[in-house]
């Protein structure tokens, strides 16, 4: 795809842009200024959803978005009208502040579920923060560190798009996410931001298609977020539109889902306690569908992940992960292969088993698992279904987290 490049700096790639991101403790704050721009965005389909999910549903609904307040350290979830009453108490601060309508501030939350917000601490960050708004790539990487929770390190990431009229566009964005990962739309949380023109109709469509190849895509633990949200801005700074008689440009939609999954990938590698990637590819499956019931239940088989951990090519835990997601298969016809970056090995071929005990199929499957980027690559010769889903290996340091979280 000699159409996108990626490029260094993040948000301040994209003009008429600030961002800034300040931190106290375990608390973050970090405020995307983008006026005017189009918006829409996905969220979690979890039951049980934060205030902030709620109250930016309904600024995003409106179509405009000018401004992004993210905070780390609290959810702000099932913390009943009070949760509301704060989420519009640092609207009105950001509101006030940067002199933008209050019904154009979207606001996102992560950290711990069921605790009111420390509103002292945050206001004061959140002030901070608003000092510190500018426009250039040691912004943009204090924005992504501000949201980090358990993640290890800042996710961020930009590109250029040369689209098929030949006009150059931008995408950049940043994302938050480490455990309770196992996105239904999209605990994860994104922002992304282009200066293309586009109408919140078509936003919405390329963002779905984007976060059903990416977001959609990963699973870290499987238990999913009440706070998923993942935003797009449209500021139409370039004033170039990537959108002609209703279609978007095909160029722009592979930018996008390009950048997503560049996103996806760094949060799937920045697993709580992650010791390996694992990359699950599948073609040859009945439907689309299919293949990403495949691979998603592939890497989402808690077996797999402990066998990944331990460098185990115990391969009948991916034949009964493929078993049991749903979709259709037939065991005597199928090819299953293990690779890292150097070497891929058969363990079955087209339904012939080839890595018995003792066996160099085997022997070769052993160094595999060693590795840091464990694929594996599954053909079911049923039709012409693909897709690929992203994790990593479920380790001691997981349990420990996730165990010592709140205390």
């Amino acid at each position: 795809m000699n159409h996108i490049r990626e490029v260094d700096g993040g948000f301040s790639i994209i003009e008429n842009l600030k961002v800034s991101g300040a931190r106290e403790g375990k608390y973050g704050v970090t405020i995307i200024l983008s006026p005017n721009s189009v918006a829409s965005g996905v969220f979690t389909s979890n039951k049980v959803v934060a205030a902030p999910v709620t109250y930016s549903k309904k600024v995003v609904k409106n179509g405009t978005v000018s401004a992004v307040f993210i905070n780390s350290g609290n959810a702000n979830c099932f913390t009943g009208q009070k949760g509301i009453d704060d989420c519009e108490e640092l609207v009105n601060l950001v509101s006030k502040d940067l002199n933008v309508p209050k019904d154009e501030v979207a606001i996102c939350s992560t950290g711990v579920i069921g605790r009111e917000m420390p509103m002292d601490i945050i206001s004061k960050v959140a002030y901070e923060s608003i000092s510190k708004l500018g426009n250039n790539p040691e912004n943009s990487l204090a924005a992504a560190k501000a949201i980090m929770t358990t993640d290890t390190f800042p996710k961020e990431a930009a590109i250029e798009i040369t689209l098929t009229t030949g006009e150059i566009v931008k995408i950049a964005g940043i994302t938050k996410g480490s455990g309770m990962i196992a996105p239904n739309m999209a605990t994860m949380l994104s922002c992304i931001v282009t200066d293309a023109e586009m109408d919140q109709k078509s936003i919405k469509k390329a963002l779905k298609i984007a976060a059903d190849l990416s977001f959609n895509m990963i699973v870290v633990d499987g238990d999913e977020s009440t706070n998923d949200t993942c935003l797009m801005l449209a500021n139409g700074c370039s004033g170039i539109d990537v959108v002609k008689d209703g279609e978007i440009d095909s160029n722009f939609q592979e930018g996008l889902n390009y950048i997503c999954i560049n996103l996806a990938k760094k949060m799937a590698r920045d697993g709580e306690g992650a010791t390996k990637f694992i990359e699950a590819n599948v073609k040859g499956a009945k439907s689309e569908k299919d293949a990403k019931l495949a691979a998603k239940s592939i890497i989402s088989s808690s077996l797999f992940k402990s066998a990944v951990f331990g460098g185990d090519p115990n391969w009948g835990r991916i034949v009964s992960a493929i078993g049991y997601s749903g979709c259709e298969l037939n065991p005597d016809i199928v090819t299953i292969a293990i690779a890292d970056d150097e070497d891929e090995v058969n363990l079955v071929r087209k339904g012939e088993i080839l890595a018995f005990e003792d066996t160099p199929y085997l022997a070769r499957a052993e160094k595999i698992m060693q590795s840091k980027n464990v694929s594996v690559n599954i053909n079911m010769f049923l039709g012409d279904g693909e897709a690929t889903a992203w994790g990593c290996d479920l380790t001691y340091d997981y349990v420990k987290i996730n165990a010592e979280y709140t205390t």
